[in-house]
């Protein structure tokens, strides 16, 4: 008798506490197979890092990887609490391409309503982005930065073809700039959003399970 291959797990990486806090206290039911939160830690290099340990092992060495967390907005009219969809991640080694981002921006839109979803490329930086900054990093068509995405995504496929994706929430946008990364703690809205986008994840995931006709 045959038995049915075991579902590829989910590895879900953010890189700081409050956003490891919003996810693991999100809905995890409607997971389909196996699903791994991993706190990173901040910056590329912890990225990198903490992405090639777990990756090593062997029960997660077919893992779907989505980067998700908090970044800055670079274009004019991006709120506090807008998601972005990365369509690529890029970093000074090139650009790693994301799979399913239509199916991610429809079912975002269905999981949280009244959410703006943008879309676009993905940049990484190894500082927090200021001012004049953003304004050159908006000119080479990036629609967000964050610290980890384009490192974490890099290592996984650096790992083994696999899947990948990118989502973020917008805490930091041109009108709305950030003084310390602690202030997300106290009424932005975007601790709530990363909360709720859980199910998204794993409809993505559930995707990527279904057979290719």
């Amino acid at each position: 008798m045959s038995t049915k291959p075991d579902p590829a797990p989910l590895l879900i990486a953010c890189a700081l506490g409050i956003e490891h806090l919003a996810l693991r206290s999100g809905d995890r039911t409607g997971a389909d197979g196996p699903v791994t939160v991993l706190r990173t830690g901040m910056g590329p290099k912890a990225a990198e890092r903490s992405l090639t340990r777990i990756l090593a092992d062997p029960a997660l060495s077919g893992a779907a990887v989505l980067a998700t967390g908090f970044c800055a907005g670079l274009a004019p009219g991006m709120h506090p609490g807008d998601l972005v969809v990365a369509e690529e991640t890029r970093d000074p080694r090139g650009s790693t391409p994301c799979v399913g981002t239509e199916l991610l921006v429809k079912e975002l839109v269905r999981t949280v309503p009244g959410r703006t979803v943008h879309t676009g490329p993905l940049t990484g930086s190894d500082h927090v982005v200021r001012g004049h900054e953003r304004s050159e990093l908006l000119a080479t068509g990036a629609i967000a930065v964050d610290m980890e995405s384009a490192a974490t995504l890099h290592s996984a496929v650096r790992a083994g073809a696999r899947p990948v994706a990118a989502v973020r929430v917008v805490v930091d946008a041109p009108e709305h700039e950030l003084v310390r990364i602690g202030t997300v703690r106290g009424g932005i809205s975007a601790f709530r959003v990363l909360r709720a986008v859980l199910p998204a994840f794993f409809e993505w995931h559930r995707s990527l399970l279904l057979p290719r006709r």
